[in-house]
């Protein structure tokens, strides 16, 4: 594991990776060194009904150390990167280690976010039912140009969050982007540090950590969230969850449900690697192992 001696003991840190890289293991290290509060920087990590499948921290190792963040937010609630970065403001006049795998709460942080209307529940309903029924190349076709060339075409969250936008503002994400307000945290004035680790290693350590997440009652949290399952929220996007969704619906085997949960983890982290790469190769490189 990277160790923590060449980290800043006053700037504020952030560290981002890929699921499974080991981000949890090191912000606490460097908070119990330092004083720091951990702060969250994952989109899933925030909800309360997600604590084992999300890998979010024990109770144990949050009761050890000052944590902020975590599974705060109702399944029923919108949760925007705005909002995160509204509770994240109130926070930095501490000293705080920030981790998390979500790069667009690292990106809003250090680069500024623009401050977009929200969008109409019309709208969104509208573009969920695009997406669900795969007309995602109805979204696409309606971007602008400016606005496609800025969007992972490949990623159906981000293709619909930029359709919903110039459909309800009659202005391209690209043309919001431009007019982003000034970071509450530019890079200059923290440490950065993302995870890349080796892909052999993440796997096998992706595979072994959804065993564990079987064994200390990730099915369970499933069971219980599945009266309210709707796939298209945001708090049903954890990666897992809709095999084990398959599984207690009697429709795949839970060892099928396992190996697509896999999969599927294995994926997620290779496109968190290849955003890494693209959006963050001025912050510090490191190979855990």
């Amino acid at each position: 594991m990277t160790g923590i001696e060449g980290l800043s003991r006053e700037l504020p840190v952030l560290i981002a990776g890929p699921t499974g890289s080991g981000k949890s293991a090191l912000a606490m290290a460097l908070a119990a060194r330092d004083g720091r509060v951990i702060v969250n920087a994952d989109a899933l990590q925030v909800y309360e009904c997600w604590r084992v499948l999300s890998a979010r921290p024990s109770i144990s190792d949050e009761q050890a150390l000052p944590h902020a963040l975590y599974g705060h937010v109702g399944r029923e609630c919108d949760y925007s990167v705005g909002a995160w970065l509204r509770e994240v403001a109130g926070l930095l006049s501490r000293p705080v280690v920030i981790a998390g795998g979500t790069g667009l709460y690292f990106r809003a942080l250090t680069e500024g976010l623009a401050e977009i209307p929200p969008i109409p529940a019309a709208i969104r309903a509208e573009a969920d039912a695009l997406r669900l029924s795969g007309q995602i190349d109805v979204m696409r076709a309606a971007l602008d140009a400016a606005t496609a060339a800025k969007t992972d075409l490949l990623n159906p969250v981000r293709v619909q969050r930029a359709y919903e936008v110039q459909r309800a503002t009659g202005r391209g994400m690209a043309a919001w982007q431009a007019d982003t307000v000034a970071p509450i945290l530019p890079l200059c004035d923290a440490q950065t540090l993302v995870l890349q680790p080796t892909v052999p290693w993440l796997d096998a350590r992706i595979a072994r950590r959804f065993s564990v997440m079987l064994e200390e009652g990730a099915l369970d949290e499933v069971r219980a969230a599945l009266p309210h399952w709707q796939p298209e929220r945001p708090w049903a996007r954890a990666i897992g969850a809709p095999e084990l969704v398959a599984h207690l619906r009697g429709e795949i085997s839970l060892t099928a449900a396992r190996d697509g949960a896999i999969l599927a983890s294995r994926q997620y982290a290779k496109r968190q690697r290849t955003w890494f790469r693209a959006r963050m190769a001025n912050w510090t490189q490191a190979i855990p192992g």
